[in-house]
């Protein structure tokens, strides 16, 4: 294989806000934040929407989304009333 193609692969914080929820994993994504995880060491942290802790299917949860928005800005486009 080619060297210094490949980007760095390494411990990354993924981190579900809505959820109060974090893991470590390994990545390739790049973060500017940093978090200090369970072990002591610093890595940079990654803000995720969804995680299993807050997907519905793992949790059994729906969440409710404003589709009234949707619904009327479609009605508008195609001339539906």
């Amino acid at each position: 294989m080619k060297q210094d193609i490949h980007p760095a692969y390494r411990p990354v914080v993924f981190r579900d806000k809505s959820a109060n929820f974090s893991f470590l994993s390994g990545s390739t994504r790049e973060s500017g934040e940093t978090v200090v995880w369970e072990d002591g060491n610093t890595y940079p942290v990654i803000d995720v929407e969804i995680s299993s802790a807050s997907h519905p299917f793992y949790t059994g949860n729906q969440r409710v989304m404003d589709t009234q928005g949707r619904v009327e800005k479609f009605k508008k486009r195609y001339g539906q009333s």
